[in-house]
């Protein structure tokens, strides 16, 4: 059984998200999805998200691509693999090739673990679409 993983925050979930799940499920037998708490966006990126920490992982868990839902508290993804002892993750390969992923990469691949990176869609992403909900409340101001 091949058992894979992925993590992101899923606020506003939209096709990308939808993308990166039907894909990974598509190349495990398993697929563990890591939804990233509030905590953990506000001390990373500075931000909260639009959707709490509950309903995202309620969103998540009934994706029908998705067999497990867990608290992403961590960035340290081989903390994560050390809990889940997961064959494949898979990544946006807006990440490829960054001084971060490859050091995953080396961590990865001392204990077996395939990384795969996904095609990040273009033109959606929760960023650009709460850029765009800002916008049009300017615009009511």
């Amino acid at each position: 059984m091949v058992v894979g993983y992925t993590s992101g925050v899923f606020d506003l979930f939209h096709i990308g998200h939808l993308n990166l799940l039907k894909n990974a499920k598509g190349l495990c037998d398993k697929l563990i999805v890591g939804v990233t708490t509030d905590e953990l966006l506000l001390n990373y990126k500075g931000k909260s998200s639009v959707i709490p920490f509950e309903e995202r992982m309620e969103i998540v868990r009934n994706i029908k691509f998705v067999d497990a839902v867990v608290p992403q508290n961590s960035m340290n993804k081989i903390e994560m693999w050390d809990k889940l002892k997961f064959d494949v993750m898979f990544v946006g390969d807006d990440w490829y090739n960054t001084d971060k992923w490859r050091a995953f990469e080396k961590q990865f691949n001392a204990v077996k673990v395939q990384i795969m990176y996904f095609p990040y869609t273009k033109g959606t992403s929760s960023t650009l679409i709460n850029e765009i909900l800002r916008n049009e409340r300017n615009k009511l101001k």
